[in-house]
């Protein structure tokens, strides 16, 4: 009796500091269903694209929970694909980002350990904590592995989307050269265009254009036949110029939508021509 009464003050001083009660934090775990729902959800999205892709799902300490490869994806994937994951798990990032920084010259960066800085790793967040990450090597295109893995998390995370925000500089400067603005995967892009000349013709056989002109104007012509068309990547298709179609003279605050796999080709523009487009699927 007497060993118990001590036990039971050693215990209740070792919880104790400064005379308060610790404080335990609730952690959340990504389980073994959460993690074959990743893989699921994955894909069924990479069945969708007609796609290959090999998908890894690692808990937050970037141990390996699951990973299924579709069939024809090459076998060198599937390493990859861990590297992904962990590196968006330990490093609580995007992979992405990580390929972005290097991009632009800090090479370091590749020395460091367990590190695969390259597109296609997304974290899982339940309840605002990091509890694993996705990662996916082997689709189409980087961005396809990333639209994968965001496709992946999502169905396990119950996270309020953020509401993105971008001050005038940041919209300056992206259309100083034209870029994407944002990109929500398999949801919706925005573009800030910049045209300093015609185009070629384009077709997207997925993605809706919805344009908005901020400034300058320009002959788009739609529905036609585009010329020499080639595949660039993935649904896309670019063709020299477009036989017939509909010409639509376009100024500042004029908004045109475009559908998927309708043809369309930016015949005349002024310099500069600046003009918004939100990609929809």
């Amino acid at each position: 009796m007497k060993r118990n009464v001590i036990s039971t003050a050693i215990l209740a001083a070792m919880l104790s500091v400064g005379g308060k009660a610790a404080q335990i934090a609730e952690r959340k775990t990504l389980t073994l269903d959460g993690a074959q729902r990743a893989i699921s959800a994955a894909v069924a999205q990479a069945h969708k694209n007609r796609a290959g892709g090999v998908i890894a799902v690692v808990d937050d300490g970037g141990n390996l929970m699951a990973l299924e490869r579709v069939d024809g994806t090459f076998a060198a994937g599937a390493n990859i694909s861990i590297g992904k994951a962990r590196t968006a798990a330990l490093f609580q990032k995007p992979t992405r980002a990580f390929e972005e920084i290097i991009g632009h010259g800090r090479t370091a960066m590749v020395a460091l350990n367990d590190f695969t800085p390259l597109q296609g790793g997304v974290p899982i967040v339940i309840d605002g904590q990091i509890v694993g990450a996705v990662g996916v090597s082997g689709a189409a295109s980087a961005q396809q592995d990333e639209e994968l893995a965001m496709t992946a998390a999502a169905a396990v995370s119950n996270a309020t989307p953020e509401v993105t925000y971008f001050d005038s500089a940041q919209v300056s400067a992206a259309f100083e050269k034209g870029s994407v603005l944002f990109n929500r995967g398999e949801s919706y892009m925005v573009h800030a265009s910049r045209r300093e000349q015609p185009g070629m013709a384009e077709i997207h056989t997925r993605d809706a254009d919805i344009v908005y002109v901020l400034d300058g104007t320009a002959t788009l012509v739609t529905g036609g036949t585009a010329v020499n068309v080639k595949p660039t990547e993935a649904d896309e298709f670019r063709g020299t110029e477009i036989n017939g179609g509909t010409a639509h003279e376009l100024k500042r605050g004029d908004v045109i939508i475009v559908p998927a796999g309708v043809p369309h080709w930016f015949r005349e523009v002024s310099n500069p021509f600046l003009y918004y487009v939100v990609k929809a699927r």
